[in-house]
């Protein structure tokens, strides 16, 4: 409204206030002009009919006239018997201000001797040679546009009420298409903050307020699944605390009523407790591993490191599976496996994956580990036959304490953060995860390291 109200301001300055003085500039410009073109033309064939031409067509009065102020140009009958001449008080004016101008031509406004009105006089030399110059004298009315004046001053008053109207209701409307939707994002964005997931974002008209819209959307989808993920950890976590207590309590009751004087059994149960105290400082400590690895990733300690022997040092550790649970790993090379890495963190991930593989092998007891490299990255990748991962949780399982199919056996220990160390570290290196798996055909896990990462 105030850009309406401004424009209209312009407006009414510009064709009422100033009005008169750009009607006289411009005719004053316009008289300046013919003058300067028929002094130009002088001398030429075409100087008489251009002058009567641009006599009649602009309506305004063109003479020659001499020394004395007589007119020599354009003359009738009559005028030969008595040739007119310009008024001794005029020609002295056009004398003195086309002398006394810098340049060979003048104009200026001069009072009408017979009329009420002012009038406009361009006076130039007509250089002669040998002979007495002539003077180029136009004249014209400077029309009084006190009648146009009033017409526009009766339309505009009409425009303005129009400009006003139509701004205010277009500010109206447009603010309404801008504030309904943010009250309404606002609206649901209180929701959110309240712990409610199931909120919409309203989009607007506008693609800012879409883009708001779908962002908040997007926040609201990691919210949710952030909140399940805090709701299965803590399933998780209450489980895989809960049963070893109960079996440390059990067996610390029957060494206490039963085993106490049988040494056998005494030992049995004393190994069983030991047993589930360590299964409660495993899950203890990789609970404090996520944090600590993040914050030690921001310095890594790179070094020229082969990946293919560093997976042969890690499955050494993996021994006892192999000589007494029964497991069948294999591991193949392909090509040159030497990167550039932190060789502590790239064995945390290689062993966080082995040991994944290994818990979800519950009957088909096999792992074939392949490490290949390329021209400008090494492939690291691991192959289980267990029982696989449905494609609604394949985006999910590198989500920190996130458990593939979310259930409590004893054969699917841990507390869900192994996955998501091996993803830290592997874009900590600028390199990338992924997983390829179907219920009931087992998985494969993989990750690429850049050969160079100075390169």
């Amino acid at each position: 409204m105030i850009f309406a109200a401004i424009i209209m301001v312009i407006l009414w300055l510009l064709q009422i206030v100033f009005i008169n003085s750009f009607y006289k500039t411009m005719k004053t410009n316009e008289i300046r002009k013919i003058g300067n073109e028929l002094v130009e033309l002088y001398g030429t064939e075409e100087f008489q009919q251009e002058l009567l031409d641009k006599s009649f067509s602009e309506g305004i009065v063109i003479h020659i006239l001499d020394q004395n102020g007589s007119v020599v140009y354009p003359l009738d009958i009559m005028d030969l018997v008595r040739r007119p001449r310009l008024q001794g008080a005029a020609f002295t004016e056009f004398l003195n201000q086309l002398y006394t101008s810098e340049s060979d031509s003048v104009v200026y406004t001069s009072g009408h001797d017979s009329l009420d009105v002012e009038t406009i006089i361009y006076g130039g030399i007509l250089e002669n040679g040998e002979g007495p110059n002539y003077f180029l004298f136009i004249n014209t009315i400077l029309e009084p546009i006190d009648s146009t004046v009033n017409v526009l001053k009766n339309q505009l008053i009409v425009i303005t009420i129009i400009a006003l109207v139509l701004s205010m209701g277009l500010s109206l409307f447009l603010s309404r298409r801008l504030s309904e939707p943010i009250a309404s994002i606002t609206k649901s964005a209180k929701g959110l903050g309240e712990g409610r997931y199931d909120v919409e974002f309203r989009k607007g008209d506008y693609l800012e307020i879409d883009n708001l819209a779908d962002t908040l959307s997007q926040a609201t989808k990691e919210l949710k699944k952030s909140e399940e993920l805090r709701r299965d950890l803590i399933a998780n976590v209450t489980h895989d605390l809960k049963t070893p207590l109960t079996v440390i309590k059990s067996y610390g009751e029957m060494i206490r009523d039963i085993s106490g004087e049988n040494p056998e059994k005494r030992e049995y149960h004393i190994n069983t407790i030991i047993q589930e105290t360590d299964r409660l400082g495993r899950l203890v400590d990789d609970m404090l591993d996520l944090t600590k690895i993040q914050s030690e990733l921001r310095e890594l300690k790179m070094k020229e490191m082969g990946l293919f022997e560093e997976t042969e040092e890690v499955l050494e550790r993996f021994s006892y599976f192999k000589e007494h649970e029964g497991f069948d790993i294999t591991v193949r090379s392909n090509g040159d496996t030497n990167i550039l890495g932190d060789k502590l963190k790239i064995s945390q991930a290689v062993y966080n994956l082995i040991n994944n593989g290994i818990n979800y092998s519950i009957e088909d007891k096999r792992l074939i580990i392949d490490v290949d490299g390329h021209e400008n990255q090494v492939r690291f990748s691991i192959r289980d036959f267990g029982p696989g991962i449905g494609e609604d949780e394949l985006d999910y399982i590198w989500d920190r304490y996130y458990r593939g199919g979310k259930s409590h056996t004893r054969n699917k220990t841990g507390s869900g953060i192994g996955l998501s160390l091996v993803k830290s570290i592997i874009l900590a290196h600028k390199g990338q995860v992924g997983v390829e798996s179907s219920p009931g055909g087992g998985s494969l896990f993989w990750f690429t390291l850049p050969r160079n990462l100075k390169e």
